[in-house]
């Protein structure tokens, strides 16, 4: 008995947290008509959202990609004076307010930053500009790959790199053909992961942007404007949108598992 409880709990707990929301914004998005809300979506100031959000979620994803693995392989694969410390900064961006983070960029490249009267002559743009949205959403999805690759990398070892190296493999091809074949899975995860969290980021780049629609507004910033401004329909068609790219990364995350499944039920 007491399991069916549990499970009855669990089920309810995920349909009122997790599946309710994303079924009102849907609903609320199509109360007038998919014609309707498929028009709010060929606003300029809406495409111009749309674009900024993926260009900016491209390039956080490719550098923190990069950056993951190869903090990852520090992390595991060697100990030197400050290992903690350095994993306790990775971490740092899951331990603290977003907002903080646009306040720290506002308080370096603002006008009355520390070096935003420098940029400013040389004609560099940081704060209220594309750069500080991506810096901003650098800091906030900075742990996703680190911390999915790490356990993989320790439970993974380093014989076979070590065998690699004797064999006379230089450090890019041993990361390439030895290392990363063996995490692609967790990579993956970490990957979509922080697609995901780029996507959706509001704290940071709120702080940072200057909401300039048009300019500086990404998708959850432009949300905030037309549901401000009593467009509802059109704050929930992007709503929408934006939880149906979110998940659609989450939901891929699970797609190698499916497969695995699927080919050890027709062996």
């Amino acid at each position: 008995m007491t399991r069916y409880v549990v499970w009855a709990a669990s089920w309810l707990f995920i349909l009122v947290v997790l599946v309710t929301p994303p079924a009102l914004v849907l609903t609320e998005a199509l109360k007038d008509g998919v014609g309707a809300s498929l028009a709010t979506l060929s606003d300029p100031d809406a495409q111009a959202a749309i674009w900024l959000t993926l260009r900016v979620s491209v390039v956080a994803v490719v550098l923190n990609t990069l950056f993951g693995i190869l903090a990852a392989w520090v992390l595991v694969k060697f100990r030197f004076p400050g290992r903690q410390f350095l994993q306790i900064l990775v971490e740092l961006p899951l331990s603290i307010s977003p907002v903080v983070s646009g306040l720290v960029w506002l308080l370096l490249f603002g006008a009355q930053g520390w070096f935003g009267p420098l940029l400013d002559r040389w004609n560099i743009h940081i704060a209220f500009a594309v750069p500080g949205i991506i810096l901003a959403t650098l800091f906030v999805t900075l742990p996703y790959v680190v911390r999915t690759v790490m356990p993989v990398m320790e439970v993974q070892g380093r014989d076979a790199e070590e065998a690699a190296v004797l064999a006379g493999a230089g450090f890019w091809q041993v990361l390439w053909h030895v290392t990363l074949p063996g995490v692609r899975g967790a990579l993956l995860s970490g990957v979509l992961l922080t697609t995901a969290r780029a996507l959706g980021e509001f704290g940071a780049v709120s702080v940072v942007s200057g909401h300039i629609p048009g300019e500086t507004e990404t998708m959850p910033l432009h949300i905030e404007n037309l549901y401000n401004g009593y467009q509802s329909v059109a704050a929930f068609t992007m709503a929408a949108l934006l939880a149906l790219m979110a998940m659609s990364a989450v939901l891929l995350r699970s797609a190698p598992e499916w497969l695995a499944r699927l080919q050890e039920k027709k062996a």
